[in-house]
């Protein structure tokens, strides 16, 4: 079967070639199409359809877009994506799992109790505003491990 192609300057043949006007002045004409999604995927965009009171369609067309305003240079050129400084830097063993900690100065959440990682106790109301509260706590966490 030979693929028709389409022209998408002559927006006025629209109909005929497989393609719906614009109803509102200025709006872009849209093609139909048909994609294949995976159970996961369908219900995921579902999901977001139903949670943002949006048909599917405009909710697939709002990720295409958001990804279509992404310069490509963010991809290419993205020091996130660069490999670390220092590949033999494996930083502190619970590293993942307390970076509030390592990152801004926070108590644990999660202390290494008998080989196992346990929630740390719940923080005393006062910790924050009392510096003996909070140095009483630190000591607790150390003596877990």
């Amino acid at each position: 079967m030979k693929k028709r192609r389409v022209n998408y300057a002559t927006i006025k043949d629209a109909p005929a070639a497989g393609l719906r006007e614009a109803t509102a002045a200025g709006a872009e004409a849209m093609v139909r199409t048909q994609v294949y999604l995976t159970v996961a995927e369908h219900r995921f965009l579902s999901t977001e359809a139903e949670r943002r009171g949006e048909p599917m369609a405009a909710v697939l067309r709002s990720f295409i877009d958001e990804r279509m305003e992404i310069p490509d240079a963010a991809w290419e050129r993205n020091s996130l994506l660069d490999p670390p400084a220092d590949p033999g830097f494996l930083g502190p063993e619970d590293g993942v799992i307390n970076h509030d900690h390592y990152l801004h100065g926070g108590p644990k959440k999660w202390v290494k109790q008998g080989g196992q990682w346990v929630e740390a106790p719940p923080l005393p109301a006062d910790y924050h505003a009392n510096p003996e509260s909070a140095a009483a706590y630190d000591r607790l966490l150390e003596e877990m491990a």
